[in-house]
């Protein structure tokens, strides 16, 4: 399973206008390659009336999913340069539709790589990219005597408290990447004389935005 990797928040979309063409983007994100196809071909619907609907998709956890398609536009000088957009910047399971309407003025090979390629990353920024981090949710039970002094010495540190559970002893539930696990075992431990006891609740992504 992978731990930590780049794909985008969600759905997005941006215009740019190259020599009166229009280059209308629109990006997503698609863990299967149903998913992408799906999402191909509504937005296609969309625009029926459009010179061309390019498309590019990244899926899985080694890439073993890429495609690219120009959709009439000469070969290599849509699907592809978008497709390079995405391994560029790292993306995973990650969609891209590019509508254009053509404005009666050829690009030429050279410039329609360049404004499928620039579309392609100003439809990323809208869509914004973000790195999911595979967290452990731990669970830490002490007794109430423990809760002031284990709460502020967590919410100083760089873990994540998630929720406090009021039971027969308290349960402390802390977020912790995955490689962290250990260390953040023998912190509690430490901090708490052996006190605490602490256990693995569940596995899951955390999503944080990446500046670009």
């Amino acid at each position: 399973m992978r731990e930590n990797y780049l794909t985008v928040k969600g759905y997005g979309e941006s215009e740019i206008v190259i020599s009166k063409s229009r280059f209308l983007t629109y990006i997503e994100r698609a863990e299967t390659e149903e998913d992408a196809i799906s999402f191909i071909e509504r937005i296609k619907k969309m625009h029926h009336n459009a010179t061309h609907n390019c498309s590019a998709y990244m899926i899985g956890e080694h890439d073993h999913i890429q495609k690219a398609n120009d959709d009439g536009e000469p070969s290599g000088t849509a699907g592809v340069p978008m497709l390079e957009v995405l391994k560029k910047q790292g993306l995973k399971d990650t969609v891209v539709v590019v509508t254009r309407y053509f404005g009666g003025i050829k690009l030429g090979g050279g410039g329609l790589i360049r404004a499928y390629g620039k579309a392609t990353t100003e439809g990323l920024l809208a869509a914004q990219v973000v790195e999911r981090k595979l967290h452990h949710i731990m669970k830490i039970t002490v007794d109430y005597t423990w809760l002031g002094k284990v709460e502020n010495e967590i919410r100083g540190s760089s873990y994540t408290l998630e929720e406090i559970r009021y039971l027969e002893g308290v349960d402390i539930i802390v977020s912790v990447l995955k490689e962290e696990e250990e260390q953040f075992r023998n912190w509690v431990t430490e901090m708490t004389n052996g006190q605490a006891n602490i256990t693995f609740e569940n596995a899951q992504f955390i999503e944080f935005i990446v500046d670009k």
